[in-house]
């Protein structure tokens, strides 16, 4: 299988794990896709294998809600790409989301960055971050982590995400 396959076919898996994780609301995401393969934390790693893909592909998933709003959710999924050549992040935020502003970062409450979305399906809308090894260190060794979404360019909001199982998890991936 070509490169531009096993990116097509990456992609095409991911949408739909993107779509049943945003269709299937947060307390059915870590039972929308594949098999539970390990727990690390409050990670989890799940498994499976896409039509037309040769081989099983992995992620690393956990789902959030807000502090302060309890319907709103955001999930996260990291993973390594077919050829093992990148880390990806990509993040499932609810719809209603400011697209221009994007997706806000910090770790141990200092300002990592953001990121853009790319693309909104109906049922949430998705930012997508190739990891360099500097912000997989960052991940690796803070203690915590806030995603943070715009409703308005003045009015965001905060999705605290555990790390906890984080290092260990992404390390078990495949």
């Amino acid at each position: 299988m070509g490169a531009s396959n096993i990116r097509l076919t990456m992609a095409c898996w991911l949408g739909g794990l993107v779509i049943l994780a945003s269709s299937l609301g947060l307390t059915q995401t870590a039972n929308a896709q594949g098999a539970v393969r390990s727990v690390h934390g409050d990670w989890q790693i799940r498994c499976d294998t896409p039509p037309g893909a040769q081989a099983e592909q992995c992620a690393l998933i956990q789902s959030v809600v807000a502090e302060d709003r309890s319907n709103a959710g955001l999930t996260v999924i990291v993973l390594k790409t077919a050829d093992q050549k990148s880390r990806l992040m990509r993040v499932v935020a609810p719809l209603g989301v400011l697209l221009p502003s994007g997706l806000g970062l910090k770790l141990d409450n200092q300002d990592v960055g953001r990121a853009g979305f790319v693309r909104c399906l109906p049922n949430g809308c998705v930012a997508e971050v190739v990891m360099d090894d500097k912000l997989l260190g960052q991940l690796k060794n803070a203690k915590t982590a806030t995603f943070i979404i715009f409703e308005t360019p003045e009015e965001g909001i905060g999705f605290p995400l555990s790390l906890n199982g984080l290092a260990e998890g992404y390390d078990k991936l495949p």
